[in-house]
């Protein structure tokens, strides 16, 4: 299914399929994708300051277009986000985040989401990062070259005409980026998400979106694959 122009449709519209892809998400990785011993859960906030846990996963690094490194030391902050965990103790591994428009909406809201991100990487919470809105005047290069920056010296450009971002982030003691720039009306791509530095499971994001999208109101269904020829 193609990548929808969610400009094109009400922040509220977007919300409600964001409850219901988050929802996907979690029982696609609860169904058999997380190795044993993970489970996902959607929670209010992040509050345990324990390490990442080192077991199960796909080895190896996914094959992405970009990727990028970076040393950092770790400190520790909090975060608010859906959350990967190990039975062991409960702790936390990884975040998943899909951008909403309200996280574009000012500048405000641009740096509290950047400065989350990276304050969960810090932490040694893996991230995967889902940005289907193009960038606006306060974040002209996208939200992955905002986090990136905070990182590394070496700046992230969008291709051209490509201007939607699926960015997935190893929270090791060296960072590392895998990015893949998108658009509207492709297919979104698995993406990795990293249980620890080196292993990873894939996230289907477009079955995922599928799912969710089927209950998306045929109103706005109209307005949205309208846009795919207008």
């Amino acid at each position: 299914m193609p990548i929808h122009d969610w400009t094109r449709v009400s922040d509220g519209t977007f919300h409600d399929f964001h409850v219901a892809w988050v929802a996907e998400i979690r029982t696609a990785l609860n169904d058999g994708l997380l190795p044993p011993g993970y489970y996902t859960q959607i929670v209010p906030a992040v509050d345990s300051d324990e390490p990442n846990v080192i077991v199960g996963g796909t080895r190896g690094l996914p094959s992405t277009r970009h990727t990028a490194e970076a040393e950092m030391d770790d400190y520790v902050l909090k975060r608010r986000t859906v959350v990967i965990r190990h039975t062991s103790g409960d702790r936390i591994v990884a975040l998943v985040e899909i951008v909403s428009p309200g996280n574009k909406s000012s500048r405000h809201a641009i740096r509290s989401f950047v400065e989350k991100a990276v304050e969960a990487l810090y932490r040694g919470f893996h991230l995967l990062i889902v940005d289907l809105f193009p960038p606006t005047p306060r974040d002209p290069f996208g939200l992955h070259a905002a986090i990136w920056g905070e990182f590394a010296d070496d700046p992230y450009h969008l291709p051209a005409g490509e201007p939607l971002t699926l960015a997935a982030y190893s929270a090791g003691p060296r960072k590392r980026a895998h990015v893949e720039p998108t658009a509207v009306g492709r297919e979104l791509l698995s993406m990795p998400l990293f249980l620890t530095p080196d292993e990873w499971v894939p996230v289907p994001l477009e079955a995922t979106y599928r799912g969710a999208y089927r209950g998306v109101p045929q109103k706005w269904k109209q307005v949205l694959e309208a846009s795919q020829t207008g």
